[in-house]
């Protein structure tokens, strides 16, 4: 069996850790926030102070680059860096930064960057602690968060900071800092091989988090090491679902089994079959599928396949996207499988979505009609004496709500669009629908 190889360090430090890039210019992603006169090339580069003291909020998924980013700013312009974690720090500690960012400005003419990782973990008395240094400069604060800063950060913090999103990395800036680690002597120095497949598998896993993408190679080229009987050893994707103990899903964001799992995801809840339905959302969320993605076919499927069966579906559909972007993953996965369940229990419709494609169709085939005179705009000069308005019966003078009177254009006259089923509420739907449509049509049905 081999030894460990001068690149698979077995010291405490791990490879994400070493891997950390030194300066912006080795960030992966984040193109969007890196552009020449940006806020944060201004701030990495600014070693004079003339920029000023400008504090940035970082809001976006772990693994993109929060930490990164605020160490780069300190260490390109020779500031002071100090970081507190808002998990472990209290008001006492901020009030000590202050004080020493203080001191070390006035005596040294060293400016501080102070980075708070999970500032909306402070309660607001703690934010509240934060004000007299941002806004006198004492400190440059770059503080990190995964949930929204406008619900999680207190106003008057968020009007004295500039706030950046970070987007979860894609596939091709993940494989770029994996094959960094591969080659760097910080990482793995060439120590190990990797073929595609478990590349690509690690890719898979990360689900857009450089620091898990880091984490699973560190741990895959331990494994091949140790299954090495001679020469150099090989990451292979069966090494990869041992090393990170957890099966590998043939899947590809882009490709055929992308399709299919949805596919087989969408029929189920549509077919009402709600433990289909829970087995594939967990293979798109174990696959690294982007959970917005699932949100949005979960929306549309309440639109389409459920509609005014369960007009409430729609409710829980787009609350659970919110909640998505909202808390992110993994505890995103909780409000997507509850809107699946509701979803895939609830009675079927697509009378709305049918509907809505037969009255397109019509007008694609140009059976429109000119709108009744008696509905047109009687407002601009010269309508009333064209007819515009004349004759218009007004619903709610009526004790019913509802009058006699025509609303389709005469081409179109008894077309029905809307025909609801007898499941869930369209039952009810369907019992007054034709009562309002005896009286709009005068008893013709």
């Amino acid at each position: 069996m081999a030894d460990l190889q001068p690149g698979l360090r077995t010291g405490a430090t791990p490879l994400a850790v070493r891997m950390r890039p030194r300066t912006l210019d080795e960030l992966a992603g984040q193109k969007h926030l890196l552009t020449p006169g940006s806020p944060l090339i201004s701030l990495a580069g600014d070693t004079t102070g003339e920029q000023g003291a400008v504090s940035v909020i970082l809001w976006g998924p772990p693994g993109t680059g929060k930490t990164t980013i605020a160490q780069a700013i300190a260490r390109s312009s020779g500031r002071k860096f100090v970081e507190l974690s808002a998990v472990t720090a209290g008001v006492k500690d901020v009030r000590q930064v202050m004080q020493d960012a203080m001191s070390a400005r006035d005596l040294y003419g060293v400016s501080t960057v102070l980075f708070l990782d999970e500032i909306h973990r402070f309660t607001k008395a703690q934010q509240d602690a934060l004000l007299p240094g941002v806004e006198n400069g004492w400190v440059i604060l770059v503080a990190a968060t995964t949930e929204n800063p406008s619900f999680s950060v207190i106003a008057p913090l968020l009007s004295r900071s500039l706030l950046l999103t970070l987007e979860q990395l894609s596939d091709d800036d993940l494989g770029e800092v994996i094959d960094r680690a591969l080659g760097d002597d910080r990482g793995l120095a060439d120590a190990v091989s990797l073929q595609q497949d478990a590349r690509a598998a690690i890719i898979r896993l990360a689900s857009g988090d450089a620091r898990r993408a880091l984490t699973a190679l560190e741990a895959s080229a331990a494994a091949a090491t140790a299954l090495a009987e001679d020469g150099k050893p090989v990451i292979t994707p069966e090494v990869v679902a041992t090393a990170v103990d957890r099966a590998l899903l043939r899947y590809d964001r882009q490709g055929d089994e992308h399709y299919d799992v949805i596919s087989a995801f969408i029929k189920s809840v549509r077919g009402s079959d709600v433990d289909a339905a829970i087995h594939y959302l967990a293979r798109m969320i174990e696959a690294g599928e982007d959970p917005r993605f699932i949100a949005r076919r979960i929306i549309i499927l309440a639109a389409e396949d459920i509609g005014m069966a369960d007009p409430n579906a729609l409710n829980i559909a787009v609350s659970a996207a919110e909640a998505v972007q909202l808390i992110g993953m993994p505890e995103g996965r909780i409000p997507l499988a509850e809107a699946v369940v509701y979803l895939a229990t609830a009675p079927k419709s697509n009378a709305a979505y049918s509907a809505i494609n037969a009255a397109i169709a019509d007008v694609r085939a140009g059976k429109i009609g000119r709108v009744p005179k008696h509905l047109r705009d009687a407002h601009y000069p010269g309508a009333k004496r064209l007819g515009h308005g004349k004759g218009y019966r007004y619903a709610h003078d009526s004790d019913l709500g509802v009058v006699e009177q025509q609303y389709l254009p005469d081409e179109l006259q008894g077309t029905r669009y809307y025909t609801p089923t007898e499941h869930g509420n369209e039952r009810d739907v369907s019992a007054r629908l034709a009562k309002l449509r005896k009286i709009i049509r005068g008893g013709r049905d």
